[in-house]
């Protein structure tokens, strides 16, 4: 069993920065690869970042957030974090921490493939 917590979200102006923090539970944090996903109102998940496991020297993103978001993490913490810059408001949505635990042989662009989820944060882009 996964738990994860996330925080860090706000209300902030385009162009502002907000930086989210997910905390893992588990002794085996450095072996998932770990996600952002975001949820806005009336609309599907979509997946946001990827970090992979262990050393973390993969990423990924969404085309509409690479150069403005970076994805990182601190396996001694079993801590991921997501860094927003410039933001837009077409960022605004809720944000979910996610855990791939179990690979079920999807990209890990498809939000689909995380196993484990927090409650979500809210971030909110003021024009």
């Amino acid at each position: 069993q996964v738990q994860l917590v996330e925080s860090g979200g706000g209300l902030v102006q385009a162009g502002g920065s907000l930086r989210l923090s997910c905390a893992a539970s588990g002794r085996t944090f450095s072996s998932y690869t770990m996600g952002w996903v975001r949820q806005a109102p009336g609309k599907e998940r979509e997946f946001v970042a990827a970090v992979s496991s262990w050393s973390g020297s993969k990423t990924y993103y969404r085309d509409s957030v690479n150069g403005r978001f970076t994805i990182s993490r601190d396996n001694a913490k079993n801590t991921v974090s997501l860094q927003m810059n410039n933001l837009k408001p077409e960022d605004t949505a809720v944000y979910y921490c996610a855990a791939d635990v179990v690979w079920s042989g999807r990209s890990y662009s498809d939000y689909r493939e995380y196993n484990y989820w927090g409650q979500g944060t809210q971030v909110t882009v003021s024009s």
